[in-house]
């Protein structure tokens, strides 16, 4: 594979003086195996549509298990599990509210927290993909309704498959 790593600061047009490719022809053009992908990795964590589910119901403001239940339907054994697993990852934290019998409330951790412009990025999705009319709709505090965009933290250029160069082993920001 004929990829370059990209020094922090670089134009994403060259690296070293050499042309980048695209993301799409470096991944495809790949050996075909398993990746190692960090998607994968929170997919482990948050894949499953209760887990995702109940991350939306605490952002909400819902932090007990019946309330959290009823709100996404889910089977009180298997929203169990869940909380648990997301407990495990530190996405969520327990916290007591009654001794007597033992109670928790679960809130979301800064992990947790930090999920939420993944729930309304699949909310915007799901809006246009999934559902003939929305169900709810938000409104910033600027007022204006909520149309969250992603971009280039840098150049505010609009994210796609073919705007990015692959970076193997970058470390984090």
């Amino acid at each position: 594979m004929d990829v370059q790593p990209q020094q922090a600061g670089e134009s994403g047009a060259e690296s070293a003086g050499t042309a980048v490719k695209p993301l799409p022809s470096v991944m495809a053009g790949a050996p075909v195996g398993v990746r190692p992908c960090s998607i994968a990795a929170a997919l482990q964590v948050v894949g499953e549509r209760w887990s995702l589910l109940a991350v939306r119901e605490m952002a909400y403001g819902v932090h007990r298990f019946a309330k959290i239940a009823g709100f996404t339907g889910a089977p009180r054994d298997i929203l169990a599990d869940r909380l648990r697993k997301l407990e495990a990852t530190g996405v969520i934290e327990r916290r007591p509210y009654s001794e007597h019998p033992p109670r928790h409330e679960y809130h979301l951790t800064q992990a947790g927290r930090e999920l939420f412009p993944v729930l309304v990025g699949l909310l915007q999705w799901g809006d246009r993909w999934a559902v003939d009319t929305p169900a709810v709709a938000f409104r910033h505090e600027c007022g204006h309704p909520l149309r969250m965009e992603s971009g280039c933290g840098h150049c505010e250029g609009e994210i796609t498959p073919q705007s990015l160069s692959l970076m193997p082993g970058f470390p984090r920001p």
